[in-house]
């Protein structure tokens, strides 16, 4: 295979961790007879410092013309960074929100594994850890507040803020078809959230996940608050397989499933739209506290590359080869910083992409 990925390395650590997700795809094309083509483009806050603008029409026209999208995290510090006193749509993290609209991303995979090697840095109580936990959380990813209508005015002499929560049947059907696809090839079971005793929103949410449910008999579903879900997740994440739910509450739910995982350094992510394209990229943020001290954890970035070869390119050898070459490394007992635990090595980011590209 011969394949086009546009890179997007992105601000603070991202340089560093794509860097290694590169070299590791690169030992799979090596292996399996691939070659990858990279175009590196700009994205977020080094976007700006070049052009002044966090995302140029020519960056968008140049990934939407790639096979896929491999993206580091992007923005700085929002107490620090000279980019968040810029006005909202001129800020990095209004290219991710752009990008994701210009290129269709309605759908957020968001795997939360468990590995038994680091049991011991899950936060959570030991009997709980000891079950383990297998999740996907699916978001969906470009309706909902986060794009909807946004003001702030005064009002009879009082400033108000407005953000206004949108969903559209056609929104919520195409990401509910995409969960029931993926759990038929998981543990075939979907939890659907929401906060339908409140909103009419995910109402209309409940009622149309319903209809697509039919459609899937395998597939066992149930409907669960997103309070509740928040509380379940720390009580009993091995209950979930894919959870489904809309824009805002995945945010907040899938960094607290990443949280479970002991590092947020170790989350993979995927964005789709209703083709085989997909924008890949770690879940955890652009950490500029620690960019450039070669200490960051690249897992989650090498193991996004991975999911880029299952979902993009069909390759599923090459993705488990990846996915089980980092398991081997963790099972040697290597580590960086953020999941170190006693009688384990202690590497950094380049060492540890050497390490698993070794392996692939």
């Amino acid at each position: 295979m011969n394949a086009n990925i546009a890179v997007i390395k992105g601000d603070g650590i991202g340089p560093e961790v794509v860097t290694e997700a590169m070299k590791v795809l690169d030992a799979v094309g090596t292996k399996y007879g691939h070659t990858f083509n990279y175009e590196q483009l700009l994205m977020g806050g080094c976007s700006i410092d070049a052009y002044g603008d966090p995302l140029t029409d020519e960056t968008v026209a140049k990934a939407k013309a790639a096979d896929a999208v491999l993206l580091g995290s992007i923005g700085g510090n929002t107490s620090t960074s000279p980019w968040y006193k810029l006005p909202p749509n001129k800020r990095p993290e209004a290219g991710l929100l752009k990008i994701r609209k210009e290129l269709g991303l309605f759908a957020n995979l968001r795997p939360a594994l468990l590995y038994d090697q680091l049991k011991d840095a899950c936060p959570l109580k030991k009997e709980i850890a000891d079950r383990g936990f297998d999740m996907l959380i699916m978001r969906e990813l470009t309706g909902g507040l986060y794009f909807g209508e946004r003001k702030t005015e005064e009002i009879d002499g009082v400033m108000t803020a407005i953000d206004t929560l949108t969903y559209t049947e056609k929104e919520i059907r195409r990401i509910a078809i995409k969960a029931f696809d993926i759990a038929m090839k998981r543990r075939k079971k979907v939890t659907s959230v929401d906060k339908a005793n409140v909103l009419d929103s995910s109402r209309l949410w409940r009622k149309i996940v319903e209809e697509v449910a039919k459609d899937y008999p395998e597939v066992s579903y149930e409907h669960m608050l997103v309070d509740n879900a928040a509380m379940q997740l720390v009580k009993d994440p091995a209950q979930f397989d894919v959870v489904l739910t809309e824009n805002m509450f995945g945010d907040i739910l899938s960094d607290e499933a990443s949280m479970i995982t002991g590092s947020i350094g170790m989350l993979s992510s995927a964005s789709l739209n209703e083709t085989k394209f997909g924008l890949y990229e770690p879940s955890g943020g652009s950490a500029p506290d620690i960019a450039g001290q070669g200490i960051a954890n690249p897992i989650a970035t090498i193991l996004s590359a991975a999911m880029m070869l299952r979902f993009t390119f069909d390759l599923d050898k090459e993705a488990d080869a990846i996915e089980q070459a980092v398991k081997q490394v963790l099972v040697e007992g290597y580590r960086t910083g953020d999941i170190m635990s006693d009688g384990c090595k202690k590497v950094g980011t380049l060492k540890m992409g050497d390490l698993i590209a070794a392996r692939v």
